[in-house]
């Protein structure tokens, strides 16, 4: 199952992948994070054009299976980004 794990907007920027290195880092030390290192396969970030702040919008995306991702779910529905 396709599940979007992270998301958050940056301005704009002339290199979005070396800006967006360093709130991607920061998510992954966190408790969600490191859940989805470790459980996910197919990690990859999307970067999009934000028409709301003409910036950019970074979206992390992965693979679970369907077991973890109803794991997923029951641990991380909460959590906004």
């Amino acid at each position: 199952m396709k599940v979007t794990f992270h998301a958050f907007s940056m301005g704009d920027v002339d290199d979005v992948a070396i800006y967006a290195a360093q709130p991607i880092y920061e998510w992954q030390q966190t408790d969600h994070g490191r859940w989805v290192m470790e459980h996910a396969s197919d990690l990859r970030f999307y970067q999009h054009a934000d028409p709301h702040t003409f910036g950019h919008r970074i979206t992390i995306r992965g693979e679970l299976e369907d077991a973890k991702a109803t794991e997923y779910f029951l641990r991380w529905n909460n959590v906004e980004y």
